[in-house]
């Protein structure tokens, strides 16, 4: 159901924003709210209390946001309340944000690597990325794991790009137990 819901009001709001041609500033207004609401938790305790009046929140929502964001947001944030999907916001807004950036053509990339890359290196995976995936644009997300030995993981959406030390030498293992002593390979 949660999918369901996410879906439903995150299309919505996204047909909006290509309707009235304000798709860039209504991405940046659901970032930045998405972004409030992780930084306070309360408020969506708040939110999701079933004890508050519907009301009240509605109250709580444009005492906080309005004049702060567009009446559009605002009003989107109010029928969410209403409809009594709060505590499917992030959701919502999560799924906004992908369906502008598929939109936009930019993917998101996360790469994994056991040591530290340098700028270069990162602009060098970046620009190997955008000529193998199509993407026009990608946000770059890097971590490390020194449990890699060398190499790196790269991840898509669902494709997964692993050319890490650890992986060859797991798979060459695996493969060596298959053979039997005495067995030559032609």
């Amino acid at each position: 159901m949660a999918k369901l819901v996410s879906g439903t009001y995150g299309d919505a709001l996204f047909e909006l924003a290509v309707e009235e041609n304000r798709l860039d500033s209504l991405y940046e207004e659901v970032r930045t709210v998405a972004e409030a609401l992780r930084e306070n938790p309360e408020l969506s305790q708040v939110m999701n209390h079933p004890q508050i009046d519907k009301e009240d929140k509605v109250s709580l929502i444009e005492n906080i946001f309005k004049g702060r964001i567009s009446d559009e947001l605002v009003g989107f944030m109010r029928l969410i309340v209403l409809k009594g999907h709060f505590q499917e916001i992030n959701g919502v807004f999560s799924y906004f944000e992908e369906r502008v950036k598929e939109y936009k053509n930019i993917g998101t990339a996360y790469v994994t690597s056991a040591m530290e890359l340098t700028g270069p290196q990162k602009d060098a995976v970046e620009k190997r990325l955008l000529e193998t995936t199509g993407y026009v644009k990608l946000e770059m997300h890097y971590a490390l794991d020194a449990s890699l030995i060398g190499g790196m993981v790269i991840r898509i959406r669902d494709r997964v790009v692993d050319s890490s030390i650890k992986t060859k030498l797991f798979n060459l293992t695996r493969d060596l137990k298959k053979l039997k002593v005495g067995e030559c390979a032609p």
